[in-house]
């Protein structure tokens, strides 16, 4: 008989993958972090987990910097010889802030994880 597929944990697992392969280039990956950062915020609350919400709010800020950058990139970028601004690049700052939530998380997360998983053994 075969084996019925997780797909909640294999969403996690794309997003993470996604989250990471994405920070390389944080420019060319940003729309694979982009839905990375959904996958992981649509599998966590699906499972539950509760601190979703931060999940949530670290994909919209994503969401909204990344938007920002497409959006001063079309206009021909910030700085420089552009019309715009430096200071218009405070307008993609929650991509980053967005990036870095989601990594804490993930962090406390595996960490919080693999204490209780110790516990349970020392409980055996």
């Amino acid at each position: 008989m075969k084996e019925q597929i997780n797909w909640i944990h294999t969403l996690y697992v794309f997003g993470v993958i996604a989250l990471i392969i994405g920070a390389f280039d944080p420019l060319e990956g940003s729309v694979v972090i982009v839905i990375g950062s959904a996958f992981i915020a649509l599998s966590t609350y699906l499972t539950r987990y509760r601190h979703w919400r931060l999940f949530l709010l670290a994909s919209i800020l994503i969401f909204i910097g990344v938007s920002f950058m497409f959006y001063l990139s079309s206009l021909g970028g910030i700085g420089g010889k552009s019309v715009q601004s430096l200071w218009w690049g405070l307008l993609i700052l929650p991509y980053p802030i967005g990036w870095l939530i989601s990594i804490v998380l993930l962090v406390i997360w595996a960490l919080k994880n693999k204490k209780e998983k110790r516990i349970l053994k020392k409980q055996e």
